[in-house]
């Protein structure tokens, strides 16, 4: 026993279109409101970032059972980067400011366990990976699109890919997004809780052409208008892997 809650989700996470933001001083006064305490803001090279992500959910179990017509499915989300001290090292986490399935027992599921803000909708995705010359249908670029529907519209993140994925460069802005293995949730009218989620290094594509289609305002409030408006600072597709997410546990103050 390594004394670890136990798993309460495993899945597989696929082509994770990811495009990231540099805040602004509205959207960083926001986040600092939505930081869970016991939390701090993280940052990299001096930028607070929040990214927005579209992705497929495939091969979905609870408690190792898998629920039936709840097994593969999408998810988009708007994250920022937070961190927490646990005696000497520093665990680099993630926090929701809001997520959107199409399956109204997910959202539910997930409200209910670890206090996330979900919303269920009608969604659609289309992921079309880049193949090698030597392929039978030679595809020399990929794409992933992200579909949902919000206030009687389509809304979308996508981009385009190509070539062989890499893992990230040390120190680099796709490391600092990729390499957080820590979920945390939590207002200040109930405890943090923070959760582990357990995955290999993801291999990355640079992104072309990254596209997100919304009204930030609408989805996320006016604070976030002006950073999701700009283009990202930095944009790419990361080929996923399988995950494990464990109970979340109260964070001790």
């Amino acid at each position: 026993m390594n004394g670890k809650p136990a798993i309460f989700l495993t899945a597989e996470w696929k082509h994770l279109v990811m495009l990231n933001y540099a805040a602004d001083s509205d959207t960083i006064q926001a986040l600092r409101e939505l930081t869970p305490p016991g939390t701090e803001l993280d940052s990299w090279n001096g930028k607070v970032l929040v990214s927005m992500v579209g992705f497929l959910f495939l091969n979905t179990r609870l408690l190792k059972i898998p629920v039936p017509f709840h097994r593969d499915f999408e998810e988009v989300n708007l994250r920022f980067y937070v961190r927490r001290r646990q005696g000497s090292e520093w665990r680099r986490g993630v926090v929701f400011v809001r997520e959107i399935v199409p399956l109204r027992a997910v959202a539910t599921l997930a409200r209910l366990c670890y206090g996330e803000k979900y919303m269920a909708t009608r969604m659609s995705h289309r992921v079309v990976p880049p193949s090698s010359p030597s392929s039978s249908s030679f595809t020399p670029i990929g794409g992933a699109d992200y579909q949902w529907l919000h206030k009687g519209r389509f809304c979308s993140v996508s981009a385009k890919f190509s070539g062989i994925p890499e893992l990230p460069a040390a120190g680099s802005e796709q490391e600092f997004i990729t390499e957080h293995y820590w979920g945390y949730s939590g207002r200040i009218r109930r405890p943090t809780l923070e959760y582990e989620v357990e995955h290999p290094r993801w291999r990355v594509w640079n992104a072309l052409e990254p596209v997100l289609d919304c009204d930030p305002a609408t989805l996320y409030g006016p604070r976030f208008q002006s950073t999701l408006s700009a283009a990202p600072s930095s944009a790419f597709v990361a080929e996923g892997s399988p995950v494990s997410v464990r109970w979340g546990t109260p964070v001790l103050s």
